[in-house]
């Protein structure tokens, strides 16, 4: 019996578990996480992650509605480098919450506004209807 204890202390036994049926646990564990997200929420998510920094945060906010800016008008009011504003742009961007244009030389930028709202509003439904 003390045998049984001391192996069970180590770990060697874990009841009726063996460690082949933990892996399997674990599988159908990861599995479910993965299928947890709602389709509707692919793009979301890259809206999120780019939101998720403050300076990406300040960038938005400095946009007046209907406002198209360049990377010089940014930095202009910005406490980070042209680069770092570009850094950030292109990742607003690329999760769709900026828009972008290009006149001549330089890129306009614009606010999203309709993917943005649609974006929030997703999760914001998602939650009034399943929490």
């Amino acid at each position: 019996m003390r045998d049984v204890i001391a192996r069970r202390l180590r770990g060697q036994v874990t009841g009726r578990l063996t460690k082949h049926n933990n892996i399997t646990k674990l599988m159908v564990m990861y599995r479910n996480y993965m299928r947890a997200i709602p389709k509707e929420w692919r793009t979301t998510a890259r809206v999120y992650t780019a939101l998720g920094d403050e300076h990406r945060q300040r960038i938005l906010l400095t946009f007046e509605p209907g406002e198209r800016l360049n990377v010089g008008q940014i930095v202009e009011v910005s406490t980070l480098s042209r680069s770092a504003v570009s850094h950030h742009l292109k990742i607003l961007r690329e999760a769709g919450v900026l828009l972008s244009e290009k006149k001549g030389k330089e890129v306009y930028f614009w606010v999203n506004k309709p993917f943005l709202i649609r974006a929030l509003e997703t999760v914001v439904d998602y939650i009034r209807s399943n929490a």
